[in-house]
């Protein structure tokens, strides 16, 4: 997929950067400039399609070869002690990668030829048959009413009334959720209710899906208004002649129309003129999972947002599912219940797990299996499920999916801040430069959008309404754990070694410590990313460990060290750390001329090695001690933009000289300790600061 390829475009992208001073590039710089316009001609050109599984591998293999071979050996002149990297790269190395890239390349365009021709000859298919007319309408063998559903009631009587209100406008009613959260059940039964039937003249629903058939569409919709057998006789009919008689069949009639299962706009954009506003009340009812999408199809249209069950509810669904209206045994109650919050409020997980488990002999042993881990026992059983859950992610941007498969590096219901998450993202080189905003700009759009499909939970906002932190549902993290897999993205730990050679990301549980860490050291030399969580907030013992010394981001916020780990200074590749430490932190810490984020609790021997980060952007420590002016004229870091907390706590420092050094900065939080100066701070040439917290402080905008 074309994400295996941003990393490298962002690796190279540093390299070829003419305002960087880490290194110079000489006789390579042809060759490395080729390899970045074909490795961006590449991965355009898979981003203007959906799916080129064929060349999965292959795109992957050769993306990585190609950031080996660069960044071992950035890492090898880095630690030779050189002040600047020249870069030298063998040229059969680089011609190697090339050659592999053009292969690639000419596959890939082979298989859009191909692709362009399988979708003509589908719609010539398409044109000659239409047989599934009848499919996306409700039948009786579909019907909600022989569903067991529950936790709807105050939805359904808040949307009967936005559907009978005296509003005389046509009037869109857009209903949002995640996938199985239960969006088209509840529309279904808003659909039949006996009000809503005996309201509208004409009713009719079509289901839209990813890839839909416009033809087939329009005729299911004309099917429900004009009935079968007038509308078969329209099926030689060109597209353009069914949107008009669509028109003119509702024209003048007061209808509901349910568009179920809409993806893009693209679709809104074709069909929206043809459904006729006659001020008579008419209503169209969409189900989405995208609230991007029905805010393009109505923004003044409040959304109704389908919520996840309560327990309680869980509980009920599950067991009606399983017993109906039998009794269920006292001693699988607790169990049950169990199961029941392990499917996490989401429906479609309990409608399985209750199918499984109404098959199965109905013993305490049996149900103690399941719900020792509910989500891998849905995951297995159902493969329909996974599927279901799986379009959102194949209707993602490619872009956007590594930033999804990440979450799956983090626990069951673990809560992360959005903007670690951020950060973490830019430093994978997930992020596309932009040159009119910043990548954490950027990054923040794609989270939100992620929000907005409903794909990433906003569990916590900030005193003026700005999210702040997020998680996942189960269901969506075990996809994100299992995908993976087949490409090397994630690795994650349960207990035992890592199962495949050399995972780009290992997440570790190392709440009984490194043990599972050191193991890997064999199958983990070229992993560019290792998270360790931690259940326990305790200290935790920890003696040597292996880390691989092509290292992105190494995340240790969840342990202690009591001395800190001076081998982390040979990780030179670093582009974010997070570490603890009760110790002061020696000199070294310079060496990490790659580093973007420093967030952790610890403090410095050598202050003034932190000013020597020239790729610094941001800066999240419990204390950051000011050097005097005339040090701080050497630095000047123009892409540090946040700075947690700054100390004042030498009498020869001043603010002013510091602020000049950080022209860029957008937070800021800073405590003149020794309050020595009664001159206010002058902060005008600061263009981009946003937030500023002070202690101890006078400041001056001028």
């Amino acid at each position: 997929m074309a994400y295996n390829l941003q990393p490298l475009i962002t690796i190279l992208e540093g390299i070829l950067d003419p305002a960087q001073t880490r290194w110079f590039v000489d006789e390579n710089n042809p060759q490395l400039q080729s390899l970045l316009n074909k490795a961006t001609y590449l991965q355009h050109l898979l981003s203007s399609k959906s799916s080129f599984t064929k060349l999965d591998s292959q795109i992957r293999e050769v993306a990585h070869q190609a950031e080996d071979i660069i960044e071992s050996h950035v890492v090898d002149h880095m630690l030779s002690g050189s002040n600047c990297v020249r870069f030298t790269l063998s040229t059969p190395d680089l011609q190697q990668v090339t050659r592999e890239l053009d292969f690639v390349m000419e596959q890939a365009k082979k298989l859009m030829e191909m692709e362009d021709k399988r979708m003509l000859r589908e719609l010539d298919s398409a044109m000659e048959q239409l047989k599934l007319v009848d499919k996306n309408m409700p039948s009786s063998s579909s019907s909600s009413s022989k569903r067991v559903v529950v936790g709807i009631d105050e939805d359904l009587m808040q949307l009967k009334d936005r559907l009978t209100c005296m509003e005389k406008k046509r009037v869109i009613v857009p209903i949002v959720g995640m996938g199985g959260v239960g969006k088209t059940t509840l529309t279904q039964k808003l659909y039949e209710d006996p009000l809503i039937v005996d309201h509208f003249c004409y009713r009719a629903w079509t289901t839209i899906s990813q890839d839909y058939n416009m033809r087939q569409i329009l005729l299911s919709l004309l099917s429900c208004i004009i009935g079968k057998e007038e509308c078969d006789q329209h099926k030689q009919k060109g597209r353009h002649e069914l949107k008009d008689i669509l028109y003119k069949s509702l024209y003048g009639r007061k209808y509901l129309i349910v568009l179920d299962d809409i993806w893009s706009t693209k679709f809104w954009d074709e069909i929206r003129m043809y459904f006729p506003d006659d001020n008579n009340g008419s209503r169209i009812v969409i189900t989405t999972r995208e609230s991007g999408v029905a805010n393009y199809v109505d923004s003044l249209s409040a959304q109704h947002q389908v919520q996840l069950l309560s327990d309680s509810e869980s509980w009920n669904l599950l067991y009606q599912i399983v017993f109906g209206e039998e009794d269920c045994p006292i001693v699988l109650q607790e169990i049950g219940q169990k199961i029941a919050r392990g499917c996490g409020g989401l429906p479609l997980a309990i409608s399985v797990v209750g199918g499984l488990l109404s098959k199965m002999e109905t013993s305490l042993d049996v149900w103690k299996k399941i719900g020792n881990n509910v989500i891998s026992a849905i995951a297995d059983s159902d493969k329909q499920c996974s599927s279901i859950l799986s379009l959102s992610y194949n209707h993602l941007p490619n872009y956007l999916k590594p930033c999804l498969l990440y979450m799956g590096a983090f626990p069951e219901d673990y809560i992360i801040k959005g903007s670690k998450l951020v950060r973490l993202w830019v430093a994978e080189g997930f992020v596309k430069q932009n040159e009119k905003r910043t990548l954490e700009e950027e990054a923040e759009d794609w989270l939100k959008s992620l929000v907005e499909r409903n794909l990433i939970m906003v569990r916590e906002y900030k005193k003026y309404g700005k999210p702040k932190r997020y998680n996942m549902h189960d269901m969506l993290r075990d996809l994100c754990i299992r995908k993976p897999d087949q490409d090397k993205f994630l690795y994650v730990n349960n207990g035992s070694k890592v199962t495949f050679s050399n995972p780009r990301r290992a997440s570790f549980d190392i709440s009984n410590g490194m043990e599972d860490v050191n193991c890997s050291t064999e199958t983990m030399s070229l992993t560019r990313s290792i998270i360790c969580i931690c259940s326990e907030r305790d200290e935790l013992p920890c003696g040597a460990f292996f880390v691989p010394r092509l290292l992105r981001v190494l995340d240790f916020m969840h342990m202690w060290f009591e001395e800190f780990p001076t081998k982390i200074f040979e990780f030179v590749n670093l582009r974010f750390l997070g570490v603890k430490c009760r110790s002061r932190i020696p000199r070294g810490i310079s060496r990490l001329r790659n580093l973007q984020t420093l967030t952790g609790k610890c403090r410095f021997d050598m202050p003034f090695e932190i000013w020597q980060l020239s790729e610094l952007r941001n800066l999240n420590l419990n204390g950051i001690e000011l050097l005097k002016d005339e040090e701080m004229n050497y630095y000047i870091l123009k892409k540090l933009q946040m700075i947690s907390y700054m100390t004042l706590t030498v009498k020869e420092a001043t603010w002013d000289g510091f602020f000049k050094s950080i022209p860029n900065i957008k937070k800021i939080s800073i405590d003149n300790r020794l309050r020595t100066s009664s001159t206010a701070i002058d902060l005008s040439h600061l263009h981009k600061l946003e937030i500023l917290r002070c202690i101890n402080i006078r400041t001056c905008s001028r």
